[in-house]
């Protein structure tokens, strides 16, 4: 979708309101300077609140009754039948103070989820509107909208510019910064033949590519569509909300209604009413959770669904998927079986100069073997990396090729010099020149603090359960959860089958699935809270919850931290906002407060509860505790 068909419903919304909310301050304010101020104006004091009931309160209360007719009884329903008490006891000014509360209140929101979602603002504002296009020939560059791009084209990056579109370079050599997608500088080697992803900042060598992608399906925009859908289900956040007001709500007409039949003054029914308008409930709970979202943001944190704020603290178990998240997804090199035909050391060498372009997970174990042995780098004169078909480049005069055992099945000469297969190792072969020359085995290593991650999840987190659920082989799941120290372990699991064991498990308790892999995305999906990691799959992206851009457990904990930390500021929010309100209905009931001053109380209480729901964004001294 792009941006100029994104739905403005939203927005409209809140111009709507903050223009009622505008025209109760007027109202009130001339109101009373002619009540007060100007003696020959008493006569027409009321007509400015007769205009804010007309032109704002007839929008309100319309919409809360469409809601009712959708059987939406949410706890602003106080507010609108304060709304047409005032109007039929005639106490215009009770009546303005209640509409600007609720306005003003849905006006405070959207402000705060503005100047919340400044961080992924700014994400957006980074990316650039224009691309420097090459004509079919070469012989000219023109400068066309990045909408414009179409796959195919020849696209010129200058240094330090931002990469329009995904592509592979054709033409150059550079270093690309991708910290955008991990939180921590990263800077990847680009060459001919390697691929580039929009949004990577690029160094100091101009570069040319060929787009792959249109820039709306780039992964740029991909990332910005997560985001977008963060910020726009905001319908969502209320949940809590709502089941507090289920209990509010009763017991504040309740006590309007007897306040009413013991007294006999239906003025006093409006002064309960109106200090029983839940504010609290519908501002401090979304402002609380929009904050939470800024602060995950700002963590490298992006929370898709809101709703996973609420839930992730009532979770009991936690499913991983194996590779990238216990693991760094990172494999080691450990054994390098290497032909006699051959130098161990050349070929390292011309392996990790090969490797130094490639976004294989096998190619960063290649390249630190060889940094941690002191190999000679040299440059590349060719490469090419296609998918499925392994990586072809010129070093030094010779063709390496990197490439797997299966592909070398139909070649009886090179199948045969290869050793026995092992079971629970990952591996590569090298063909220099066309000949066998080594078989490179790695193994993916836990991660430095998956053993202490798993063990304080009981002890700080109430969880019940941790469950390794990989698709790798059973012997390499069983591997790892013996060093981490899970039990409940199943390998060698489809995406099918993982789907069944996740949706069992959550049948049964909350639960949070963590994974990294397009076949995790079902899983994910059917998790009471999906935590997809790193920047790997779009598919895993979007059926997620959260994504934790910066691959880490740290990351992990810290978002368990802030859900639990904003269910906690939002129930202090919404709980002592209506401890404070019953507390001044119990004095309108008795009589002791007007409909005007009970208004102005209503306002105080808000004031201390959106205060306090404004600390979510605040981040504390420590998010993490393990």
């Amino acid at each position: 979708m792009s941006e100029a068909t994104i739905p403005m419903a939203p927005e409209i919304r809140d111009r709507k309101q903050e223009m009622i909310a505008a025209l109760a301050i007027v109202a009130i304010s001339t109101h009373l300077i002619l009540r007060y101020a100007v003696e020959a104006g008493q006569p027409f004091a009321q007509i400015p609140l007769w205009i804010t009931f007309l032109l704002g309160g007839v929008p309100l209360v319309y919409d809360l009754v469409k809601k009712a007719f959708r059987r939406e009884f949410g706890s602003d329903l106080l507010a609108g039948i304060s709304i047409v008490t005032s109007l039929i006891l005639g106490e215009y000014l009770a009546g303005t103070l209640v509409i600007l509360m609720l306005s003003g209140g849905e006006a405070l929101e959207a402000y705060a989820i503005r100047g919340a979602s400044s961080v992924l603002r700014a994400l957006a504002n980074r990316m650039p509107t224009l691309a420097h296009r090459q004509s079919a020939n070469g012989s000219e560059i023109e400068d066309v909208e990045v909408n414009e791009i179409a796959v195919g084209d020849s696209i010129l990056i200058y240094p330090h510019e931002i990469c329009p579109v995904d592509g592979i370079v054709v033409e150059g050599h550079s270093v690309m910064d991708e910290s955008y997608l991990t939180g921590e500088p990263y800077m990847v080697s680009k060459s001919p033949g390697t691929a580039v992803i929009s949004g990577a900042l690029n160094g100091e060598s101009a570069l040319t590519i060929r787009a792959e992608k249109r820039a709306v399906d780039s992964r740029y925009a991909k990332i910005m569509e997560v985001m977008k859908t963060s910020e726009q289900q905001r319908p969502r956040m209320r949940r809590l909300g709502d089941k507090l007001g289920a209990i509010y709500t009763p017991v504040a007409l309740a006590l309007a209604a007897i306040a009413w039949l013991v007294s006999g003054d239906p003025i006093r029914f409006l002064s309960v009413l109106v200090i029983a308008t839940p504010c609290p409930l519908l501002i401090g709970i979304p402002v609380t959770i929009i904050g939470s979202i800024s602060l995950a943001a700002k963590r490298a944190i992006i929370v898709r669904d809101p709703a996973i704020l609420e839930a992730i603290d009532t979770c009991r178990e936690v499913i991983f998927d194996k590779t990238g998240t216990l693991t760094y997804g990172r494999p080691e090199l450990v054994d390098q079986f290497v032909s006699p035909d051959f130098d161990k050391d050349t070929v390292l060498s011309l392996t990790t100069s090969a490797e130094q372009y490639s976004k294989h997970p096998l190619s960063e174990a290649i390249q630190s073997a060889a940094k941690k042995n002191g190999n000679t780098i040299h440059e590349v004169e060719k490469i090419s990396e296609n998918p499925g078909e392994g990586l072809t480049a010129t070093v030094m005069g010779k063709v390496v090729k990197i490439t797997g055992r299966k592909k070398l099945r139909d070649n009886p000469h090179l199948y045969e010099q290869l050793p026995a297969s092992e079971v629970g190792h990952l591996e590569c072969v090298v063909l220099i020149d066309g000949e066998y020359a080594a078989t490179y085995r790695f193994r993916d290593v836990p991660r430095e603090d998956s053993a202490l991650f798993v063990d304080h999840l009981a002890k700080r987190h109430g969880i019940e359960n941790v469950m390794l659920l990989s698709g790798d082989r059973d012997t390499e799941a069983q591997y790892l959860a013996e060093l981490v120290g899970i039990k409940d372990v199943e390998g060698d699991k489809s995406p099918e089958e993982k789907l069944a064991i996740v949706r069992e498990k959550t049948a049964a308790r909350n639960t949070i699935y963590v994974g990294d892999g397009i076949n995790d995305a079902p899983a994910l999906m059917a998790a009471t809270v999906g935590i997809a990691f790193g920047k790997g799959s779009d598919v895993t992206a979007e059926a997620a919850g959260a994504v934790i851009m910066d691959s880490s457990l740290r990351k992990l904990d810290e978002l368990l931290h802030i859900g639990k930390r904003m269910r906690r500021i939002a129930l202090q929010s919404a709980v002592g906002g209506m401890a404070l309100s019953i507390v001044g209905m119990l004095f309108a009931a008795a009589g002791y407060l007007s409909p005007v001053s009970g208004a102005i109380l209503q306002e105080v209480i808000d004031v201390l509860a959106v205060l306090n729901a404004l600390r979510a964004a605040l981040p504390p001294k420590a998010l993490t505790d393990y």
